[in-house]
């Protein structure tokens, strides 16, 4: 699976959250505007930018960005070790977007989270393993990760919903000491805010054979870059280093989009980390 970022848009990210105009990061990067107009949209440029330059006036890490531009990819994650996790991918308009979902092997108690754009592959899944859907959790409200929620509400009627959106009803709000079961599995959450004012991170923990926790981080971060959050980047940042960069290294990372990855190798790898 590519990377959900090229070098290109984690560039044009950085850039955003601040005054740069495309013109004067053209001239650090040592590039005409067109080239680096192009360098932004694909990923790639007539001629090496100048990363060290570009990259510290950015606040990035010149040397993982410019391993991003060589084509680096964080190494693929045997899901076996979660054998109750499965990762669900729909796609419309060309965003291709992840869901998630766990259940607890003795119970058959399972937890959605985010939807994706379409119930079906969820409510195949559950059919399939024989589940009992009891929770939906929220990463955050934008459309794409919550496209398929009134179907799965229909289906699943007694499913609870558990969010940080402001203008949901009060038995959804997440709390922070909040510790959720499904079955033997326990389910905390983190506020993961910046690119999205309902920004959170699910952590699940107590699999089967000691297995690593594992994070649902929404647009939070992605393998080698993050979700855009414009002025609140600073913010966002720190929520990352807070609240997911303190899980232990092997914890896995589950994004909304993109490839899965570890704690440990965005530490090493994400250009937005110095």
């Amino acid at each position: 699976m590519n990377l959900e970022d090229h070098a290109g848009d984690i560039l044009r990210k950085a850039r955003s959250s601040g005054p740069l105009t495309p013109e004067a990061a053209a001239a650090l990067a040592g590039l005409t505007t067109a080239e680096y107009a192009a360098l932004e949209d694909t990923g790639k440029a007539v001629r090496p930018p100048n990363f060290a330059v570009i990259a510290s006036a950015l606040g990035l890490s010149a040397p993982k960005l410019e391993k991003i531009y060589a084509g680096w990819l964080p190494a693929p994650v045997d899901l076996g070790q979660w054998r109750e996790l499965r990762q669900i991918t729909t796609s419309r308009g060309g965003n291709t977007v992840h869901c998630y979902l766990a259940w607890d092997e003795g119970t058959r108690d399972a937890a959605v989270f985010d939807t994706g754009f379409e119930a079906e592959p969820i409510i195949k899944l559950i059919a399939e393993n024989e589940l009992q859907l009891r929770h939906l959790f929220i990463t955050h409200t934008h459309h794409d990760h919550i496209e398929a929620m009134e179907p799965l509400r229909q289906r699943f009627p007694q499913m609870r919903i558990h969010t940080d959106a402001k203008a949901a009803p009060p038995q959804h709000k997440n709390r922070r000491n909040d510790c959720v079961h499904v079955g033997s599995l326990r389910v905390s959450n983190r506020e993961t805010t910046g690119h999205a004012e309902d920004g959170v991170t699910y952590l699940i923990g107590n699999w089967p054979e000691d297995a690593p926790h594992v994070a649902i981080v929404g647009d939070c971060l992605f393998a080698g870059s993050m979700g855009g959050a414009r002025q609140l980047l600073d913010h966002a940042k720190q929520k990352v280093r807070e609240q997911v960069f303190s899980l232990p290294p092997d914890t896995l990372i589950c994004p909304g989009h993109g490839p899965l990855t570890t704690v440990v190798q965005e530490k090493a790898h994400n250009p937005f980390f110095q």
